[in-house]
């Protein structure tokens, strides 16, 4: 070994506003072959409460890690997670920003439910984005992450570029 680090797997990172909720976090670690759910809220971090509902709401299995922005990214870099094979859920695009920026690996991003609200309009589905969420995700698109959109496992996808060629912000 000699000090090498193991570094965890980042199987999926997706925004969902909703976090772990029911069958939709079910399906999707079916589809993947990740072991553990790391959550990076700032303020759900900070909650002790509110984190063991979303502890006992996981899969059976499957362990919950809740972190903040600056603490994922320290981790990450320290090997901390070990050999996990991680499922990665943010509540929003500005936090996923955060993240990149502060140079967590985002290869790739998918975009689930990101919730109503005030100018927020629906691109796909049922999913929103607003005008700082597409200056972001378009940053993040024309260096390299692969940006789609992803309801539920059943349903189709969509590029994010579908998103920019349609002009809607």
């Amino acid at each position: 070994e000699g000090g090498m680090i193991v570094m965890a797997e980042i199987q999926v990172i997706r925004a969902d506003f909703r976090l772990i909720h029911g069958q939709v976090i079910t399906k999707w670690i079916r589809q993947t072959p990740a072991n553990k759910i790391l959550i990076i809220d700032d303020v759900l971090a900070k909650d002790s409460f509110m984190s063991s509902i979303y502890v006992m709401a996981a899969p059976p299995g499957i362990e919950v890690m809740i972190d903040t922005v600056d603490d994922a990214v320290a981790k990450w870099n320290s090997g901390a997670y070990g050999a996990a094979k991680l499922f990665v859920l943010i509540k929003d695009v500005p936090t996923i920003y955060r993240l990149y920026k502060a140079g967590f690996p985002v290869k790739e991003l998918q975009i689930g439910g990101l919730g109503a609200g005030p100018g927020r309009k629906v691109v796909f589905g049922p999913i929103t984005l607003d005008g700082e969420d597409m200056k972001k995700l378009t940053e993040m698109h024309e260096a390299g992450v692969h940006v789609y959109l992803h309801q539920v496992p059943d349903d189709p996808s969509m590029e994010f570029t579908k998103i920019l060629e349609k002009n809607i912000f």
